[in-house]
């Protein structure tokens, strides 16, 4: 809370935009505030359970999440269908730009007029850029996500006319949050897919898909694109459990699986920038802010870096994190809340740097 008369210092970014130069302020409490000329009025997001904000509680699947102590810090413990103890991704970033607290999924029931101008998420708990990785868990692909997002031009086109919905998609922000199931669990756990790529070659599908995903968005009128990269998937809490042995360490093979895949997507993605006219395509490094985390714990007030606070902490996730489990009392003591996915407090922590190191190769067009 801030006392009264509390003043609030701002940094500035100075951008050449159209040979003006205009000031992003980033105010202390960490919310940009963006010039008049620069605007951002909506985010949409599309891809797996990092931002998947309740679009699997519509389904019939096994990847759920909408069950106590799941939404444990959300809301007064609503348990929302975001895999993690309160806001993810796509609320903190809507919330740091100014759009709005919470980003709602495209099929929540009570969907309002103006969440589809302000922005949903398309994205599916346990999806990715693999078609085989939504089948195996019977999600909703990153095809079907495309599919419902034109569905939603055709709405907002009813709401706002075409050429406002045409204002609105270029300039809003599109997350694309994908690829971490596909090496987990399609190519390593299950390994249906090893049987046809080698690991460098289904980095390359991976990166295929994901810029082809990129460039039917642009078609559709998206411009502004923040395509993350893949975590350290071998620190996962569920992956130490699995291949890390008595000892539970960091899966070194996994990581540089992970890192394999973001070598090859960020110039592939940089490419774009030049092939999509008035495109900004970013890479977001996700890698290298979480394993320093996980890394160096206790320089971000953390006390638990390798188990989640659902249960033991080691495997559960899911259905095996519910009600019945015992879970921790202070989830902000935890770098992760279940064994996959990452708690608010460190989702805060990344989003803060992403939009801090980020925001300049987005609005300095």
């Amino acid at each position: 809370m801030k006392k009264p008369g509390y003043i609030c210092p701002f940094l500035s970014r100075i951008l050449l935009f159209s040979h003006v130069f205009l000031v992003l302020f980033t105010s202390c409490d960490g919310a940009i505030h963006l010039p008049a000329n620069v605007t951002v009025p909506a985010l949409f997001a599309f891809g797996d359970s990092i931002v998947d904000q309740g679009n699997n509680n519509a389904i019939r699947t096994v990847v759920k999440c909408d069950f106590p102590p799941y939404g444990k810090d959300f809301q007064a413990g609503f348990p929302s269908g975001r895999f993690s103890n309160g806001r993810t991704p796509p609320d903190l970033i809507a919330d740091e730009l100014g759009i709005k607290e919470l980003i709602p999924a495209y099929l929540d029931p009570n969907l309002t007029a103006r969440d589809l101008r302000t922005g949903v998420s398309f994205a599916s708990g346990g999806s990715g850029y693999d078609p085989q990785t939504s089948r195996l868990v019977s999600v909703i692909p990153m095809s079907d996500q495309l599919n419902q997002f034109k569905e939603c031009i055709g709405k907002l086109k009813g709401l706002v006319g075409e050429e406002g919905a045409t204002n609105i998609l270029s300039q809003a922000l599109f997350l694309l949050v994908a690829g971490t199931d596909d090496l987990a669990n399609t190519y390593f756990t299950i390994g249906i897919r090893k049987m046809q790529y080698d690991l460098y070659s289904y980095a390359d599908f991976i990166v295929g898909s994901a810029t082809n995903f990129v460039q039917e968005l642009y078609k559709l009128g998206a411009r502004r694109f923040a395509v993350f990269g893949i975590p350290p998937i071998g620190c996962l809490p569920l992956q130490r459990t699995v291949t890390g042995g008595s000892l539970r360490s960091c899966s070194v093979s996994y990581n540089q699986a992970a890192q394999m895949v973001n070598s090859k997507l960020s110039p592939r993605l940089d490419a774009l920038n030049q092939d999509l006219p008035q495109s900004r395509v970013v890479y977001i490094d996700i890698f290298n802010p979480l394993f320093d985390i996980i890394q160096h714990p206790l320089n971000y007030g953390f006390e638990v870096n390798d188990k989640g606070c659902c249960g033991t902490g080691n495997i559960e996730t899911v259905v095996l994190c519910n009600r019945y489990s015992w879970t921790c009392t202070d989830s902000s003591k935890y770098v992760f809340w279940d064994s996959y996915h990452p708690t608010e407090k460190a989702y805060k922590i990344l989003v803060h740097q992403i939009v801090q190191k980020y925001v300049d190769s987005f609005f300095g067009m």
